[in-house]
Formats: C-alpha cells, sequence, structure tokens
C-alpha cells in the first residue's frame, strides 16, 4: 500500500542528531573512545529538594488527573522569582506554562500567524525558531547574525518592507549556538525598533542562568515598554536540569498570552501536576546550586576553549549558555566534513554549525556536558591526532 504524506512532513530529513548518534554507534562497536559534545543535555543532576516535591506530588492519586491549569501555587512561585531574580513585576494573568520552550516556540506560531504571514528569525539560529512559524504556511525570513558585530542584528539593516510586513520577530541571548550575550542598548533598541513596526516580539531566555565574565544574566521583560511589545520563554531545563520534565513558562503580554493559552486548550491538558509542584520547589528553593552550575561550566568553558587555543584551534570563550561555537580551522572543509573528520580521528562529537542555519556554516558546536579533566583529555586527543598540525602545515 502506497502513502501520500503532506508536504511539510516530506520537507524534514533526517536531524543531524540522528546521523551523528548512528556514527556514534558504530564507533562505539567499533570498539574506538567517543566524547559526544553533540547534544546539549546536563549531566548534572536535579537538586533533591526539587526530585522530593516531584515524589512527594506523585504519592497522590488526585494528581494523576487532567491538570487543565496552571495551579496558584506555581504562578505565585513564578511572580516571586522573576521579582527576586530579574527586579520585574508581573501578573498571573501574564503567566502560562507550556511543555518546554521547544514545544511552545512551535505552538505559539498557531496563534499568531496567518499563511504568508512574515516571520523574522535569527540565522545561525535554533531550528525550532523557524520550523515553527514554517509549519504554520509563515513566511519565514532571518535576518543575519555576523561575528564582526558579536552575533547581533543590525536592526537598521532589514529592509523596511519586510520589517513593516513582519508579524512577529524571535531573538534569543544568550543564543543557542553562537554562545552571545546582548548588551542593555540592543534591547532597548529593539523595543524601539518593534514599537516602530508593529511588530510581536518573542525572546527566548533558556539561559540567562548560564553565563560568564561576570556577565548579568537579565530578562526581557526588564526593560522598559518590553511587556508592551512581547512574551518571554523561560525554561527550567537547563537551569534546573529538568529537561526530562518538560517545563517552561511564557510571560508577558497578556493578550498575547492569553490567545495563545486559548489555541493551547484545543490540543493539551495541561502540565502534569507533579511537575508543577517540582517547578514551584525550583523556584522557591535555594539557588545556590544554579549558581555553582554556571561556575562549573564556565571552568569547562575556559578548559576547553583554553585548551583548543593552546595547541593552535582559535575558539574563543563563550560570553554564555552551555555550548561552544568554534570556528571550523583553515583548510578543513565545510563544517560537516570537518565535523565527521573530527569524529573520525579524535572521537570527538559536535554538531556541523551549517545544521543552524547558512550562516552556519564554517562553525561546530560543542556541549560543555563534561567535566574539567575530560575535557582537557579532549584537547590532548586532538593534539596528538596531529589533525591540526597536518592540515594548518
Amino acid at each position: 500500500m502506497e502513502f501520500e504524506f503532506s508536504k511539510k512532513a516530506d520537507s524534514f530529513q533526517a536531524g543531524i542528531f540522528a546521523i551523528l548518534n548512528e556514527k556514534k554507534e558504530e564507533m562505539v562497536k567499533a570498539g574506538k573512545k567517543v566524547y559526544n559534545l553533540s547534544v546539549g543535555t546536563p549531566d548534572f543532576k536535579p537538586a533533591p529538594h526539587i526530585m522530593e516535591a516531584v515524589s512527594e506530588a506523585a504519592k497522590d492519586p488526585e494528581n494523576y488527573k487532567y491538570a487543565l491549569t496552571d495551579r496558584p501555587f506555581l504562578l505565585e512561585a513564578v511572580q516571586n522569582f522573576y521579582k527576586r531574580r530579574f527586579g520585574v513585576s508581573i501578573e498571573p494573568e501574564e503567566i502560562m506554562t507550556i511543555n518546554g520552550s521547544q514545544e511552545g516556540m512551535a505552538h505559539i506560531a498557531w496563534a499568531l500567524c496567518n499563511p504568508g504571514d512574515v516571520v523574522l528569525t535569527p540565522n545561525p539560529g535554533y531550528p525550532i525558531f523557524s520550523i515553527g512559524p514554517s509549519l504554520c504556511g509563515a513566511d519565514v525570513r532571518t535576518y543575519p547574525l555576523y561575528r564582526e558585530n558579536g552575533f547581533l542584528p543590525k536592526l537598521s539593516d532589514i529592509p523596511e518592507e519586510t520589517a513593516k510586513a513582519a508579524k512577529y520577530m524571535l531573538v534569543s541571548y544568550p543564543l543557542n549556538p553562537v554562545c552571545a550575550t546582548a548588551n542593555d542598548a540592543f534591547y532597548e533598541e529593539l523595543i524601539a525598533f518593534a514599537k516602530k513596526y508593529n511588530i510581536i516580539i518573542l525572546h527566548d531566555n533558556a539561559y540567562s542562568d548560564i553565563i560568564y565574565g561576570g556577565r548579568e544574566g537579565k530578562s526581557f521583560l526588564s526593560y522598559e515598554g518590553a511587556k508592551e511589545v512581547g512574551v518571554e520563554f523561560y525554561s527550567l531545563s537547563k537551569s534546573y536540569n529538568l529537561t526530562g520534565a518538560r517545563i517552561s513558562f511564557v510571560i508577558g503580554n497578556q493578550k498575547i498570552v492569553d490567545k495563545f493559552r486559548s489555541v493551547r486548550t484545543q490540543f493539551d491538558y495541561g502540565v502534569f501536576l507533579p511537575i508543577q509542584y517540582g517547578a514551584a520547589a525550583a523556584l522557591n528553593g535555594p539557588q545556590d546550586a544554579v549558581l555553582a552550575q554556571c561556575e562549573e561550566y564556565e571552568r569547562r568553558n575556559q578548559a576547553f576553549c583554553g585548551g583548543l587555543r593552546s595547541i593552535g584551534w582559535d575558539v574563543p570563550d563563550s560570553e554564555g549558555t552551555m555550548f561552544v561555537w568554534a570556528p571550523v580551522p583553515k583548510g578543513h572543509g565545510t563544517s560537516e566534513e570537518f565535523c565527521m573528520e573530527l569524529m573520525e580521528k579524535t572521537g570527538l562529537i559536535g554538531v556541523p554549525g551549517s545544521s543552524f542555519g547558512s550562516l552556519g556554516e564554517g562553525f561546530m558546536r560543542f556541549a560543555l556536558v563534561e567535566p574539567v579533566p575530560v575535557m582537557q583529555e579532549i584537547v590532548k586527543a586532538i593534539a596528538e591526532s596531529g589533525l591540526l598540525k597536518r592540515k594548518g602545515e
């Protein structure tokens, strides 16, 4: 029997992570040493008080029913956390849980877009930023991010015709994969730009708690006028190591949150209640582990990037996120070619930058998911492979 699938479904090819995992399995079976820095899954454990809150809530059979709504205790926890952490006052009606920011980024497009509407997304950028609106039939137009400009967009370079037509613009700092941060002046300019052209801003704030060099991780909503023009996605996945729990929040403009909520009720019965209890425990509880974890990520960042520079690979330290954005050394072909060569010669698995957009070509992304001694071991393996020396000569 022959099946005809949707054009949208047929447009997706095997993801790079699946391809890399297949290659990894081949190497493991062959007995080769593998260092997997491709997927951004934290290697830290959730804090005990978070796991205890989930476990206790899971003992109550009432908590296995449809949640339907976000519980008041969780909304209050978000309010108090945003006030303490970012100095931002928010109302319960301006908050909604989502089953992870990835899901939220995809589904909010259903609330905002009609087919053909123009949406602005970063290049390079995380794939779901563009995939979400694409699934809605939107006209996705990317804005370029260049290393020479600190991977910040030049808003003045966006054609006025495009700006006037744009329904929403997706922005994220610290930005995965390029590991860059944005300063106050950028956000002030962004909000003015949004007001001028009546563009909704969606800000992905997954990494404000993983930021280096004495920088301050802020909220988009902490800037004057932000709530007038958009919403922010705040995730507990990376800050609290809850990736599998799938718990994030969309926070900000009430009209946007309300419309998203009305769409969501058509396909979603709410976040599993034990996870809501765990999220509240994370937000209300001590934050020492979050700070200590950030410090450890920074040590890994310095060990890996500094180590690579010491052997002739000019990789800058990340400004934020749990990743490293490394230029492909000269003479090593495309990012995909270098990715495979690096894997075969050293056992190190990263992600080719081309997976994040055309302007990601020429870069590799690595996740800081191994402790410092292993990062040092990886640097040694690259040095001993002769890969950099041979190609550079």
